[in-house]
C-alpha cells in the first residue's frame, strides 16, 4: 500500500490505495485493461491518460452532435427540478461548439444501490474538473445517463444500509423507469426507521422522500435525487429515453433492424478477445433493439419474413415497421450492445467513466462503432473505494491488524491473527521437512535393497505427513478456542468491509457513509477519486 495522504475537510481522513493485483474481487479483464495488457490494446481506440484527449476532441468533432437538440432536451427535463445556476450554465453550453462531455451512467438501482454509483459520479466530475483546467477555452460537462429503460427489476430492486437489507416489491412488469412510485410506501417507512431521527438523517431522508412522492414515475424521482445530491457541481442527469433524441437516431435504428450488421461484428470481435484469452461479456444479437409496450419490454426479432416482438402478439412488414419507427421512435430502446452507440451518437462525448464489467462490454463494440461512423471514446476505469470508519480502526489497532492482512481470505486472515497473538507454535512446518528428509533418505537405502518396496515406503510418507497436518489443524482449533473472542473480532471486520467476500462499495449504499460524514463525504469524494489512479482507494476515519 502506498504512503497514506491526509486531507481536512471538517473531517480527517487518510487516503491510500490497494493494488488491484492484491484483490481476488477483481476480474482478470478488469485488471488487464486497466494494466495496459498489450492483448486488450487493438479492442480500443485510445489510452487512457490525460494527455490523450487532444486527440479524442480533434476526433469527436467530427461527429454531428445535434446540439441545440440536446440543449432542448435536457432543458424540458429538468423543467420540474430546481436547477443550480452551475447546471443550467452546463446544459446551454452543450450547444457550443467548443463543449464536450464525459459520461458515466448506472441503472436507477434502489435509492441508488450500491455506493459505487456515487463513486462513478464522483470519478466523472473529478474528471471534468481536470479536463477544464487543461484546455482552456474547451468545456467539459459531466453527465451522468439513468438506465430507466431496463427491465431487469431484480437488478434494481434491493440495497443495503448499516449492512441491513431493504427490498422494493413490485409486481408490475416494464421499463424500472415507468415504474409508479405509489408501490415505494413501505420501503420509504423502512427506510425512515433504519436511518433513525438525527438532523443529517432526517434531512436526506426527506430529499429521498420528496423524489420518490412529489413524482410519479420512478425514473423521474432517482433524476431529481442524484441532482439534488449534486446539485452544486454542475452534474446534468440525463434521460435517454425522450422521443425526440430517438428521433435524431432514427437512420441507425432502422440500419441496425434491417441490416443487421452488428451481430457480425461483435461476434468478429469476442472470436479475437477469446483468441487473446478473454471471455465475450455480451450476446450479441441479429437485432439489438427491445420493443415497449405498456408494462413490457421485449425483444425484436426477424422470423418467417417478419419483425415480431417476442412474447406478445404484434408484427410487422418491413414497411410497416419503417413507419413504426419513424411514428414512434420512443418504443425502440437499445439493449446493452446499442446503447453506447446512442449515448456516443447523442452527446459530444469524449470519455466514458465506468466499472470494469462496463468496460468489458465497451472493448467489444469498437468495429461496431466504426461501421455506424461514431467516434469511440476513451474509456476510463472509475474509482473504486473501500470506507473504514473511526470505530473499525481503532479495532483493528487493538487486535493488531491491518489491511494487508484483511484483503485475504477469512481462514487466512484467521491464521495471521493467531500468529500475532499465539505464543505457541502453531504450524508443523519444520517437522514435515524432517520427515521428508527421512523418508528420501530410506527411500535411497530401499533402492539398492529392493526398489520394489519403494512405492510401500512412499506410501509410508504420505500417510505420516497427513498425520502431522491432521495434528496440525487439532493445535490450531485448540488455539482458536483460546481467542474466539479476538477471532470473532476479526471475521466481524472482515465481513464489514468485505461483505460476503464481495467489495464493501457492490454492497452497501452510499447513506451508511453520508449519515455520518454529511456533504464533506461527497466534497472530499470529487476532490480525490481520480479516475486515473489505479488501485482500491482506501479512505480511512483518523482516530
Amino acid at each position: 500500500m502506498e504512503s497514506a495522504i491526509t486531507q481536512n475537510i471538517g473531517i480527517m481522513f487518510q487516503k491510500s490505495f490497494i493494488p488491484f493485483e492484491d484483490l481476488s474481487q477483481i476480474s482478470d479483464k478488469d485488471l488487464a485493461y486497466v494494466n495496459q495488457d498489450p492483448r486488450l490494446r487493438p479492442f480500443y481506440k485510445y489510452d487512457t491518460n490525460l494527455n490523450e484527449f487532444e486527440a479524442v476532441i480533434k476526433d469527436k468533432q467530427a461527429d454531428k452532435t445535434e446540439r441545440k437538440l440536446l440543449s432542448n432536451v435536457l432543458k424540458k427535463q429538468y423543467a420540474n427540478f430546481n436547477v443550480s445556476e452551475s447546471t443550467a450554465k452546463n446544459i446551454k453550453l452543450l450547444e457550443d461548439e467548443n463543449t464536450f462531455t464525459v459520461i458515466t451512467a448506472h441503472q436507477p438501482s434502489l435509492f441508488t444501490g450500491p455506493s459505487y454509483f456515487i463513486y462513478k459520479i464522483c470519478s466523472v466530475l473529478n474528471l471534468a474538473k481536470q479536463l477544464n483546467t487543461k484546455f482552456e477555452g474547451k468545456h467539459i460537462v459531466p453527465i451522468f445517463i439513468t438506465g430507466g429503460e431496463d427491465h431487469d427489476f431484480e437488478e434494481i430492486s434491493s440495497t443495503s444500509i448499516f449492512g441491513k437489507k431493504i427490498t422494493w416489491k413490485n409486481s408490475k412488469g416494464g421499463s424500472v423507469g415507468k415504474l409508479d412510485n405509489g408501490s415505494l410506501t413501505d420501503v420509504l417507512a423502512e427506510l425512515k426507521e433504519i436511518l433513525g431521527g438525527r438532523p443529517i438523517a432526517a434531512e436526506i431522508y426527506n430529499t429521498i422522500e420528496t423524489a420518490f412522492t412529489k413524482f410519479k414515475t420512478y425514473g423521474e424521482g432517482m433524476r431529481y435525487l442524484v441532482n439534488e445530491l449534486f446539485e452544486s457541481y454542475g452534474l446534468v442527469v440525463a434521460d435517454m429515453s425522450d422521443a425526440a433524441l430517438k428521433a435524431s437516431f432514427i437512420p441507425i435504428i432502422e440500419k441496425e433492424i434491417f441490416d443487421r450488421k452488428s451481430i457480425n461484428y461483435i461476434q468478429a470481435t469476442v472470436e479475437k478477445l477469446e483468441a487473446a484469452g478473454f471471455s465475450n461479456q455480451a450476446y450479441p444479437r441479429e437485432i439489438n433493439f427491445f420493443y415497449l409496450g405498456d408494462g413490457y419490454r421485449e425483444r425484436i426479432v426477424f422470423e418467417d419474413n417478419k419483425y415480431s416482438v417476442l412474447n406478445q402478439n404484434l408484427s410487422f412488414s418491413a414497411e410497416e415497421m419503417k413507419t413504426e419507427i419513424n411514428n414512434h421512435p420512443e418504443r425502440f430502446s437499445p439493449n446493452v450492445n446499442m446503447r453506447p452507440i446512442f449515448q456516443e451518437f447523442v452527446f459530444p462525448n469524449l470519455a466514458y467513466v465506468g466499472g470494469g464489467g462496463e468496460l468489458a462490454y465497451w472493448i467489444e463494440r469498437k468495429s461496431q462503432f466504426d461501421y455506424y461512423n461514431v467516434n469511440y471514446p476513451m474509456l476510463i476505469r472509475r474509482n473504486s473505494v473501500l470506507i473504514v470508519d473511526r470505530g473499525t480502526v481503532k479495532k483493528m489497532d487493538k487486535l493488531e491488524i491491518n489491511m494487508d492482512h484483511l484483503i485475504q481470505e477469512e481462514h487466512q486472515v484467521v491464521n495471521a491473527f493467531l500468529d500475532i497473538h499465539s505464543q505457541n507454535q502453531l504450524t508443523l512446518e519444520k517437522q514435515k521437512k524432517s520427515i521428508n528428509k527421512l523418508f528420501d533418505q530410506i527411500v535411497d537405502l530401499t533402492k539398492k535393497i529392493d526398489g520394489s518396496l519403494v512405492a510401500t515406503v512412499e506410501a509410508e510418507k504420505t500417510k505420516q505427513i497427513k498425520s502431522l497436518e491432521n495434528l496440525e489443524g487439532r493445535l490450531k482449533k485448540a488455539e482458536k478456542n483460546k481467542f474466539d473472542v479476538g477471532i470473532n473480532q476479526v471475521k466481524s471486520i472482515r465481513e464489514k468491509l468485505f461483505p460476503n467476500n464481495s467489495l464493501q462499495e457492490r454492497k452497501e449504499n452510499f447513506l451508511t457513509f453520508y449519515t455520518k460524514y454529511g456533504k464533506d463525504y461527497f466534497e472530499y469524494l470529487v476532490d480525490n477519486l481520480d479516475p486515473f489512479e489505479k488501485g482500491l482507494i482506501l479512505i480511512k476515519e483518523e482516530v
